[in-house]
């Protein structure tokens, strides 16, 4: 399914418990290690790229010896939030197994936009496209 399957799926529920429903899709990198493109939501506009690369991560991070790295910028304010996610998918297999995991229903608007992004051309909006994928491109 690809880094957006693997990894942004995720993110894209996050996003959606967080801003609402999504409203539109737009795809501008997809290639095996980076994926980026355009969602709105009910309440945000997001541009996002997704890397397995670890030179997208900021020299800054690198430099501490992180691998990873997760951030948010909202309203100009910046959130990381890279640690903790260690452990998150043993939490959540942990839930499963008790009886108390996630349905169907919980899952859907992440489901449908990796199942969007998964089916969709690349293409290039220049007004809508996250920074790091005109790098990546360029």
């Amino acid at each position: 399914g690809g880094i957006a399957t693997n990894i942004g799926v995720h993110f894209f529920d996050m996003l959606g418990f967080v801003y609402g429903s999504l409203q539109h899709v737009e795809v501008h990198l997809q290639t095996h290690d980076k994926a980026g493109g355009y969602l709105e939501f009910d309440k945000a506009r997001v541009r996002w790229f997704l890397s397995l690369d670890v030179n997208d991560v900021p020299a800054s991070e690198r430099a501490q010896g992180k691998r990873t790295y997760r951030a948010l910028t909202a309203n100009g304010e910046s959130v990381e939030f890279s640690d903790g996610f260690t452990e998150l998918h043993t939490k959540c297999y942990e839930e499963i197994l008790a009886g108390r995991g996630f349905c169907l229903e919980d899952n859907r608007l992440a489901i449908a936009a990796v199942s969007q992004i998964r089916h969709s051309a690349p293409h290039i909006s220049r007004e809508r496209t996250h920074p790091l994928v005109e790098k990546a491109i360029s």
